[in-house]
């Protein structure tokens, strides 16, 4: 009894021939090495590309958080948390305060801002929007992002902060300085 390829008795042990050229095991086999040959290489090209070639940073501010003391009058006094980012030229500033709490619920869009910031040690700068969440009744007040324009090296400290809310304004004017420091932006 003889075996063939296959092992299967009764057929024969010589090897069938592909049915057309160049498609047997043997140009398959060739075509996978030549194949993973061509994305290894590919990949190793891609590896070792120029940096350069990195898609560009945003710029960062320093520090993205800082907290400054406020005192907003008749309407209380508290600590303002204040949230920074920067993109190019173009800057955002979020407020986050518990000097002055939501008198009722106050719809989303509704706060109109104005955060003044001291510029460099000399001059101002202000941050505005009407952008904020829903805030609750007895809420802490939350506003931003403020927008604003930086250019690079400024340095920018909390120095008043005014919000419209139902058309009543509030005032409020730090009373400490910001806290680790200045944004540089």
């Amino acid at each position: 009894m003889r075996h063939g390829i296959s092992g299967t008795p009764g057929r024969s042990s010589t090897p069938s021939k592909p049915s057309k050229p160049g498609r047997g095991a043997g140009s398959l086999l060739a075509a996978t090495v030549t194949a993973t040959a061509t994305a290894a290489l590919a990949l190793g090209t891609l590896a070792t590309a120029p940096a350069a070639a990195a898609v560009p940073q945003t710029a960062a501010v320093e520090p993205r958080t800082a907290t400054v003391s406020f005192d907003c009058g008749s309407y209380g006094s508290g600590t303002a948390t204040l949230t920074a980012a920067q993109d190019g030229t173009a800057a955002t500033i979020e407020v986050s305060t518990s000097a002055i709490s939501a008198p009722i619920d106050l719809g989303a869009g509704s706060v109109s801002s104005t955060l003044t910031l001291t510029k460099n040690g000399t001059g101002t700068t202000e941050f505005t929007g009407n952008s904020n969440p829903a805030i609750p009744a007895g809420g802490a007040v939350s506003t931003g992002p403020l927008t604003g324009t930086v250019a690079a090296g400024d340095s920018l400290e909390g120095k008043s902060l005014r919000i419209v809310v139902l058309g009543i304004t509030v005032t409020c004017a730090a009373t400490s300085a910001q806290s680790p420091g200045p944004f540089v932006f």
